[in-house]
């Protein structure tokens, strides 16, 4: 067996550029490339949908900011899955996990790389929807690549992280840019009377901040890999403050320049709303806009990936998960055993799902649990006010965001009912019938003793240690 000495460690790879390219990077994907339509179909009118899209940033700047407190008095890695652990318990921490691996997680890698296929094919059906089934091949290629990247070195995942992050911020310039210009050229028609249609129904309200918050997924990007960060800290706050400002920002100028080039009506009925705009723009240089939105849905599919892996790895350092998925490479010192459980579980998910119910399954779920984890933060203020704090928050911010953690999951149930709605909830509570018998009482048989040693022999890894 190996020696103390030798034990593997994931490293503390990840600065503050890095840090930030990672938050920044995830949020930036291909929501903003696509939700604008269905934001602006939800709320009706394009003043309410500039309202939804501050909220939505004043929210995740919320909420990231208490996470930062979080990842200061518990510096390590894994977000809610640990937090929860940590304050809640063992049963409802484990509920987490198995809808982050089965549902959460997989939806929105899912999400993304549909956003992806869509932008790549774009260009050779113009004027025409893509078949499903392109698209959805084209996905799954996308999720492979990335696995396999992630697989095979850290270094490389950031990287590809930060350039894309380039590339991203180009493609929203541009953007931005040529909606000032046409600003400046007096095209204003499309904000006269900005509040007119404005659907006010709770439900209408509550699915516009699901595809809006769609868009700002990612703010918690950096509390997944705590673990791997210099300085956490110093640089978790400084960098959720950097990139989650940057973020809102942007998407409000890009937002206005899409209105002040297409009128509400292309907008809602654009498959590829960055496309049709570079369209519009760009004339037949519009193809440009298609790949710039696909390497930024690709950035953030990796950020998706590289940070997902790391919560199969925590669960399953923790014994809430087979051993097997708390290994490292012995070379490359990559979480691959999650990596590639991850990908399996996506590539499924993708076969049966369409974009926008993908967005709104993952919304309840992830609200549902960001909720449990603020509720945490605020045992750990009441209950454990002598922990050491680093960084910390006002007490009413955790309130702020439980609030609409609340709002975001009973107000499309009250409202608008649905079938699948209870089939998620139903899926979440069964995390505790199956954690009794086979993680309480392990009721696991030796054929997974078995499983675990090919594996680890055939993958070529070994157990990780804590990296605190």
């Amino acid at each position: 067996m190996m020696s103390d000495k030798q034990r593997l460690n994931l490293k503390r790879e990840v600065g503050i550029i890095g840090a930030v390219s990672f938050i920044a990077g995830t949020m930036i994907g291909s929501g903003i490339f696509i939700s604008p339509q269905f934001v602006l179909l939800a709320i009706g009118s394009p003043g309410a949908s500039f309202v939804i899209w501050t909220f939505c940033g004043l929210i995740a700047m919320l909420g990231g900011l208490c996470y930062a407190e979080l990842g200061t008095v518990i510096p390590e890695s894994g977000a809610e899955y640990i937090y929860m652990l940590r304050t809640a318990g063992k049963v409802v921490a484990f509920m987490f996990v198995l809808s982050f691996i089965i549902v959460m997680r997989p939806a929105s890698a899912t999400g993304i790389a549909l956003g992806f296929a869509e932008y790549v094919v774009a260009p050779f059906y113009s004027g025409c929807t893509p078949p499903q089934l392109v698209v959805k091949c084209v996905a799954a290629g996308v999720i492979m690549v990335l696995a396999i990247v992630n697989c095979l070195s850290v270094r490389l995942a950031t990287t590809i992280q930060v350039v894309s992050m380039v590339v991203k911020l180009l493609a929203l310039a541009v953007i931005i840019l040529g909606g000032v210009v046409m600003l400046f050229q007096g095209h204003t028609e499309n904000f006269e009377n900005s509040f007119q249609g404005t659907n006010v129904d709770v439900s209408s309200i509550g699915i516009a901040f699901y595809q809006g918050l769609w868009s700002y997924d990612g703010w918690n990007t950096l509390n997944f890999l705590t673990e791997e960060l210099k300085h956490p800290e110093v640089n978790l706050p400084r960098a959720v403050v950097i990139a989650i400002s940057l973020v809102t920002g942007l998407y409000l100028l890009v937002n206005v320049s899409y209105l002040t080039v297409m009128t509400p009506r292309e907008l809602m009925s654009s498959n590829a709303v960055a496309v049709t705009w570079g369209n519009k723009v760009l004339g037949s240089w519009g193809w440009i806009m298609s790949v710039a939105a696909a390497l930024s849905a690709f950035g953030s599919l990796n950020g998706t990936f590289f940070s997902g892996g790391r919560v199969c790895f925590v669960a399953a350092r923790e014994g809430h998960m087979p051993d097997i998925l708390a290994m490292a490479h012995i070379h490359r010192l990559t979480p691959s055993p999650a990596l590639i459980f991850t990908t399996v579980i996506s590539l499924l998910v993708l076969i049966p799902g369409d974009f926008q119910s993908i967005v709104n399954y993952f919304s309840f779920t992830a609200w549902f649990f960001y909720a449990i984890t603020m509720s945490g933060l605020l045992y750990l203020k009441i209950k454990k006010p002598e922990l050491p704090r680093p960084y910390k928050v006002p007490i009413i911010l955790p309130i702020l965001v439980i609030i609409v953690a609340v709002f975001l999951v009973l107000a499309p149930i009250i409202d608008d009912p649905q079938i699948e709605y209870l089939y998620v909830t139903l899926f979440i509570f069964s995390g505790a019938i199956v954690y009794i018998p086979f993680i309480h009482y392990k009721l696991c048989p030796g054929l997974l003793t078995k499983l675990t040693v090919f594996l680890q022999l055939f993958l070529e890894v070994a157990p990780a240690e804590k990296n605190l």
